[in-house]
């Protein structure tokens, strides 16, 4: 208490007097009220009273007023003391507010000069210095000095600045654009789509909603919780997984009846998800572990191969880079399921795009440098997205998918060495056909027979598909024929089914959900009259050919709430979200558990 020298502490103090020393019997009294109160109407509450004669009158009694991180605390305090059941004391926490506990937050209190808004994209605040390239990021890092990384949109080559900086800003993108889901996948702030701010990234100039001018090395904060863009470093609150926490996620897991898998690409995402409890990893995507630099050239190399000799000698060299990053995944989620899913995107990402680049990959590979841009041209799309990539990459170039068949199965061999035996899944992307799925499976399986002759040991793995396409979700009767599961990448699968460019549609979405068009962003909240539609025609046909075809999603709704509540209606064996999004499923899958018994 304050006041003045008549104030009083509540409860005895080292600082100063106390009603318990004053007037120890209406201090008793006002504990048992409160403590009455707060069994009577289930909630902490604040009371107002007032001591006249020594007799102790309630003028009011109110709920404390209570931040995210404080429901958790009280809901938990409030179940062990038996005021109310587990069961309710999960429901009380709102899925979404657990992000606050994961991330670092701007202080409600905090005054905000906001820069500019974007989207969303990834929960939690960071505060640091201006870059506008992944060099920039990673120098700034070994500074140790804290960036936000700011680009007109992030492509697989910013990969590593992505990681060196603190939080990402792109003018351009939507809630499943690059730097979205890697960002989520890192648990670092993201902000896209902020289109109304300018973005000079050769003048290495940033300008504001009100036109103030930030270069290179100004100090911003991103909030990916609001998607503000602030000035300056507004006072922040540190993430807080406390032991209320773990003890609402233990009870979280006693009564949810779906899995919750990860998507995790790399040993960091893996152990973040092992540290949030998650059932396995959902979505291993591989094309991100060759964005390392000695990779990188390796990869480059095999792209400017003309014979299938020639890739085959280029990967021979990635081999054991492959076969070495699954070896530890594999290790890190000893006992729980890991599906990966082979080579996806065009290979242009891989190249360079400007003069620099590709004068520097020409000396790389000792070549002309209109060779190289010859290359690099004659592998350009018009719309890269429905190109070359995915399983048609696999088909047409098949020393592709041979070589990380290889890894997997090698890797598979020297994991279960030193524990229980692995079982991977390799999932097939981009599907559209059953003939796709038996091409494929066929590699799969010599390689899979190759491996174990070479090596005279014996291991189990299953084959999927991914459901990303329209088509493969209508033809799934004949797909699952083939595939022991189908697991529906409904980030794609929403783009194909709308026509909706998810790196693009950020442009006018908040206009189109403000006029009514969409009730909510598609990418971000699932389509229930369309791309809903398209898994249930996906999980009925499937089972009819396999009835025990293993059912999940794993693009970025999987995170998502209401997504998981259309999942588990459908029947589908689990979810998959990024690391970050885990505790948040966890607890959205118990409470509709609980719902449904209720």
């Amino acid at each position: 208490m304050t006041g003045g020298a008549e104030a009083l502490f509540l409860a005895q103090d080292a600082r100063g007097p106390s009603l318990e020393e004053v007037a120890p019997q209406a201090f008793a009294e006002i504990v048992d009220i409160a403590e009455r109160m707060r069994r009577k109407l289930r909630a902490e509450m604040q009371i107002e009273f007032t001591i006249q004669g020594g007799r102790v009158h309630v003028l009011d009694g109110v709920r404390v007023r209570r931040s995210n991180r404080a429901a958790v605390r009280i809901a938990v305090a409030l179940a062990e003391d038996k005021v109310i059941p587990r069961e309710e004391a999960l429901l009380r926490v709102e899925p979404r507010a657990l992000s606050e506990l994961l991330h670092r937050q701007i202080d409600p209190d905090a005054d905000r000069d906001i820069l500019g808004r974007g989207v969303a994209a990834s929960p939690g605040a960071a505060t640091g210095r201006i870059v506008f390239t992944a060099t920039a990021a990673q120098a700034s890092a070994a500074r140790d000095e804290a960036c936000i990384l700011v680009r007109r949109e992030t492509s697989p080559e910013d990969i590593r600045g992505m990681q060196a900086a603190v939080g990402v800003l792109t003018e351009r993108g939507g809630m499943t654009s690059h730097a979205a889901v890697i960002g989520r996948g890192m648990g670092i702030p993201c902000v896209v789509g902020a289109v109304r701010m300018g973005f000079h990234i050769r003048k290495k100039k940033l300008v504001a909603l009100d036109g103030r001018v930030f270069a290179e090395g100004d100090l911003i904060t991103i909030d990916g919780a609001t998607g503000e863009v602030l000035q300056g470093s507004p006072p922040m609150l540190e993430a807080a997984l406390d032991e209320s926490f773990q003890k609402l996620m233990e009870w979280a897991d006693a009564v949810r009846d779906i899995d919750i898998r990860a998507n995790a690409d790399t040993p960091m995402d893996a152990t973040t998800a092992r540290n949030f409890r998650a059932d396995g990893i959902g979505l291993c995507r591989t094309e991100h572990m060759f964005f390392e630099t000695d990779r990188m050239i390796v990869m480059r190399e095999m792209i400017f191969a003309n014979s299938a000799e020639d890739r085959r000698a280029a990967l021979e060299l990635l081999l054991p880079m492959q076969r070495a990053d699954f070896i530890e995944l594999f290790r890190i989620m000893q006992g729980l399921p890991v599906c990966i899913r082979l080579f996806d995107p065009p290979l242009h990402e891989f190249l360079p795009t400007d003069k620099a680049g590709m004068r520097a990959l020409a000396e790389a590979l000792d070549l002309p440098v209109s060779d190289v841009e010859r290359r690099v041209e004659s592998l350009g799309e018009y719309n890269p997205m429905l190109g070359m990539r995915g399983v048609r990459l696999g088909i047409t170039m098949p020393e592709i998918y041979d070589m990380q068949a290889r890894a997997i199965f090698e890797a598979t061999i020297a994991a279960s060495r030193d524990g229980a035996p692995v079982v991977p899944e390799i999932m097939i992307p981009l599907v559209s056909a059953k003939r796709e799925v038996e091409i494929v499976k066929t590699r799969v399986d010599a390689v899979a027979a190759a491996v174990r002759n070479e090596t005279g040991r014996n291991f189990d793995y299953r084959l999927g598909v991914m459901v990303e396409t329209p088509r493969a979700a209508l033809r799934a009767e004949e797909i699952a024929g083939h595939a022991d599961f189908l697991s529906f990448g409904t980030n794609d699968l929403t783009q194909m089914t709308y026509g909706l460019s998810r790196d693009d549609a950020g442009r006018f979405m908040s206009e189109y959900v403000q006029q009514g068009v969409f009730a909510e962003d598609p990418f971000h909240v699932m389509d229930v009259d369309g791309v809903a539609e398209l898994l249930r025609i996906g999980a009925d046909r499937g089972r009819k050919a396999r009835p025990d075809v293993v059912l999940s999603i794993c693009g970025e709704h999987g995170g998502n709430p209401e997504s998981i509540a259309i999942c588990r209606d459908i029947g589908f064996t689990y979810v998959s979200c990024s690391p970050f999004r885990v505790p948040v499923a966890r607890l959205a899958a118990a409470q509709l558990a609980i719902r449904d018994k209720i």
